[in-house]
């Protein structure tokens, strides 16, 4: 049933590259399970708040450094002071395994933070940039769960022209290169889309975006 139209690899724009069907449902299983795991840790997740006093519609959970409206730090300053959930290696070697498949090409990537996402009913992300890292290297989002639509436009401002795609669960998005600065969101979740059985809610998108922060 998911594999009626094929949805060839895409190079959307230079240094972003769409790759469907990625990861496996075992693997997108186990990617789920360790969500909702870290989901649970300490205060757990949270809608992040805006320096204008907005909440964010997605809630979201750090590993490595905890990402506050625009800074990391070690700790979960905007929940209750506790340390940020340790990095784990293994999704470091996934990282490094993503940037090396979209890309044909060995590179040492070691992504050292991720935030972890959860879309749920209208939650979307408007379009910004990922410009806290202090390093150039790729940034990688992994789709698990609703489809949504995903939009990418130029590093230089807001505005269009964009480059919209579906993505579905187990695909993987990387982008880096002239478009690791490029203003990006999820306008809109797709609920209508068949998701494979991987213990997400129904109607919930978990996204997995890894980056390194060159923070030491």
């Amino acid at each position: 049933m998911f594999e009626l139209i094929p949805r060839p690899r895409w190079t959307m724009a230079p240094g972003v590259v769409h790759v469907p069907d990625w990861l496996d449902v075992d693997a997108q299983r186990r990617l789920v399970s360790a969500a909702q795991e870290w989901s649970r840790d300490g205060p757990g997740a949270r809608h992040a708040t805006l320096p204008g006093g907005a909440r964010m519609s997605v809630s979201s959970v750090c590993l490595g450094w905890h990402w506050i409206p625009y800074r990391y730090s070690r700790t979960r300053d905007d929940q209750d002071g506790s340390p940020v959930q340790p990095f784990p290696s293994w999704l470091a070697d996934l990282g490094a395994r993503a940037v090396a498949d979209a890309y044909d090409s060995e590179i040492d990537y070691r992504p050292d933070v991720a935030l972890v996402n959860s879309y749920r009913g209208d939650a979307r992300l408007g379009m910004h940039q990922d410009r806290e890292e202090r390093a150039p290297d790729p940034v990688v989002s992994l789709s698990l769960g609703a489809a949504c639509v995903f939009r990418i436009g130029s590093p230089h401002h807001r505005r269009g022209p964009w480059h919209d795609v579906e993505l579905c669960s187990g695909d993987l998005i990387v982008f880096g290169g002239e478009h690791r600065l490029a203003y990006h969101g999820v306008p809109k979740l797709l609920p209508d889309r068949d998701v494979p059985d991987i213990g997400v809610a129904p109607g919930e998108r978990i996204n997995l975006t890894l980056r390194v922060s060159g923070l030491g």
